[in-house]
């Protein structure tokens, strides 16, 4: 009976391990509700306009960042470890499949799908070590290059310009060039919801709790919540306008215009895909035409999430299960790709809004996913209205505080070295986003590699070995070796002097030896006498010596402490 009683707590702690949910599940309680639910409501009111722009930047339509955005929320109750994470689409990840897909959706979709299966694999032979040897500097490298490329690349939705193209460089010079045609509406527009993102997001970052009054504390409460939802609130007033002025025949603004309406069907993602002219594509040439970013995607995926659940964990003081989050992903990836989604991973600023409302279990996410399918389901008609400088403006205001200008500072402070994976990654990722993720990786693994061939070796000692007596003509010879090799040196060198072999020394010997002793004690190093015999020979010349005024030098007396043991060996300790 005990047997069996230790089987099944086996067994169920077996199976908690894998569904975490079983460990907050039996203690759930109306309180952790009320706050789950306040703040799914919260996230999600940040997430449906995050998640139509993020889609603008995977260069597909927008309400593939809706059909990317609920299903983390469920899947993530289940198997996350985080009480705070929130799984969608973010700007990192959709400007990755923006530059393996190409704006095409079911190459998306099935990426999704290629994605998740790589995530549980390493989640199932437990390989998220593998995500240390992407070093801190190749990290920020990508994130800051990936917030420039983004956020640039939304400047021309901010003037309402068309024709740009996407690579990065093209995207820049064509930008500047067709700045004439930019659309005053479109531009008006973006800066004030630019001007009204930044003014909220400061209001939320200046909010103090010195204060007891009770009006100060509801005036916190009413600014702290609007600035929290201040994405959904721009866009909404951003749509009635432009609603507004389109009711009347102007149109001034350039909008999302016709999507999809309702929610997507549950299939399974394309595994081949058709070009315009009726070419048939085959999976393993979409696989060939994924590239390195099949690799690079599913990495940098886990990485941002489970550096995300770390951070909260730690200041929320409770531990995650790193391969356990690789499965959460890759199970919402897997599964998001039979409801037309692509690639997701943490988000970290839906996270911080989720940890500050006071979410206290995964069931938050569950609140959000619903606010995202009542909007598929309910809303996708107003979407048509939505101007895209107003997307733009949140894209911009999302990315802004990866660029993390202060790193390079720290870097140079700490490891100047560190400085040039950085500006690897940096600089080629404006080329290709994968190229500098893996050239990155390259330099930041030479330098690892270099480092462990070739260790810092500082020399402290130096030994050497007299093979024969010391009389008066080796004595200008050993002198010019021990100055070469210890003395001139930087830093100076002890000198360890194996006298084992000697048995003959005279009295010029002693002399220079007085007088190295003074050097090396002026240089703060030592000169020790190892395995020095008491020959009858050696004992003379030392007694004949002028050994009265050796005592009053304090380097020469110490050298000269002499301990006889029973075989009448001579050593001399340290000094």
């Amino acid at each position: 009976k005990q047997v069996d009683t230790s089987r099944r707590c086996c067994s169920y702690n077996t199976l908690k391990a894998w569904l975490p949910i079983l460990s907050w599940l039996p203690k759930y309680n109306l309180k952790w509700l009320k706050m789950d639910v306040l703040a799914g409501l919260t996230v999600g009111l940040t997430t449906v306009p995050q998640a139509l722009a993020y889609a603008e930047v995977a260069g597909l339509p927008v309400q593939f960042g809706l059909y990317s955005a609920f299903m983390g929320g469920f899947i993530y109750t289940f198997l996350g470890t985080s009480k705070d994470v929130t799984l969608g689409p973010t700007a990192i990840m959709s400007l990755l499949c923006s530059s393996v897909v190409g704006g095409e959706p079911h190459r998306a979709v099935l990426l999704s799908l290629l994605c998740g299966l790589i995530q549980a694999v390493m989640a199932l032979l437990r390989l998220g070590f593998l995500l240390d040897f992407i070093s801190f500097p190749v990290i920020k490298g990508f994130t800051c290059a990936a917030a420039v490329t983004i956020g640039f690349g939304q400047v021309k939705n901010i003037l309402g310009i068309q024709g740009v193209p996407q690579q990065f460089f093209l995207e820049v010079y064509y930008t500047f060039h067709k700045i004439p045609e930019a659309r005053i509406g479109d531009v008006v527009l973006g800066l004030i919801c630019l001007a009204l993102l930044v003014t909220l997001m400061f209001m939320k970052s200046s909010l103090t709790s010195d204060s007891d009054s009770t009006c100060s504390m509801y005036a916190r409460k009413v600014v702290w919540a609007v600035a929290t939802m201040r994405n959904a609130a721009v866009v909404i007033a951003a749509s009635l306008i432009a609603f507004s002025w389109e009711t009347y025949g102007n149109h001034v603004f350039t909008i999302t215009g016709k999507t999809t309406r309702g929610l997507p069907p549950f299939r399974p993602p394309p595994t081949s895909d058709t070009t315009a002219n009726g070419t048939v594509v085959s999976f393993g040439e979409i696989v060939e035409d994924f590239g390195g970013g099949l690799a690079v995607i599913p990495f940098m995926g886990l990485l941002e999430s489970i550096a995300i659940a770390k951070a909260f964990a730690s200041q929320n003081d409770y531990r995650i299960d790193a391969n356990q989050e690789l499965l959460a992903i890759g199970v919402t990836n897997i599964m998001g790709s039979f409801v037309s989604a692509y690639p997701v991973t943490g988000s970290f600023g839906r996270t911080a809004v989720n940890s500050q409302t006071g979410v206290c279990t995964p069931a938050g996410g569950v609140v959000t996913s619903v606010i995202v399918l009542l909007s598929l389901a309910f809303l996708m008609p107003a979407f048509y209205y939505i101007p895209k400088a107003s997307l733009a403006a949140v894209i911009i205001c999302a990315v802004a505080p990866m660029v993390d200008y202060r790193v390079v500072a720290k870097m140079w402070r700490i490891r100047k070295l560190d400085l040039l994976p950085f500006f690897v990654t940096f600089l080629m990722s404006f080329w290709e986003v994968q190229y500098g993720i893996v050239g990155g990786i390259a330099v930041s693994g030479a330098l690892l590699l270099y480092s462990m061939a070739r260790p810092h070796i500082e020399v402290r000692y130096l030994f050497m070995s007299l093979s024969s007596g010391l009389t008066f003509p080796a004595t200008e010879y050993l002198s010019h070796i021990i100055h070469t090799r210890a003395l001139q040196v930087s830093p100076p060198r002890s000198v360890v002097l194996d006298c084992s072999h000697v048995s003959v020394i005279d009295y010029t010997v002693i002399s220079e030896l007085r007088d190295l002793l003074r050097q090396f004690k002026l240089r703060e190093v030592h000169l020790i006498f190892a395995g020095l015999q008491v020959h009858p020979s050696i004992l003379k010349v030392l007694l004949a010596a002028d050994l009265e005024g050796l005592r009053h030098n304090h380097s020469m007396d110490e050298a000269l402490q002499m301990e006889v043991g029973p075989n009448m060996s001579l050593k001399t300790r340290s000094y």
